[in-house]
């Protein structure tokens, strides 16, 4: 998703449906953000599926599980 901040921006910039009772001479924070689309039926089950499926492996142990952590650890140094 894109966004765009812009800081100390003149009022009297905007266009008039997006000032309001904004006084010209205030200075303001425009920030625009992209709209996501909204999921197809088939994107959402798609995700529904995998959560799912995820729940489905095995159980792992302790031991396992904290040397994943160390071998995740281990690539970032």
């Amino acid at each position: 998703m894109n966004r765009i901040v812009r800081n100390h921006v003149p009022a009297r910039d905007l266009p008039e449906n997006l000032r309001a009772d904004i006084a010209p001479d205030a200075l303001v924070t425009v920030t625009i953000e992209e709209e996501r689309k909204p999921l197809s039926m088939a994107e959402l089950l798609s995700m529904l599926e995998g959560g799912a499926m995820s729940r489905e492996r095995e159980p792992i142990s302790v031991d396992e599980a904290v040397r994943r952590v160390r071998a995740l650890r281990d690539e970032w140094e």
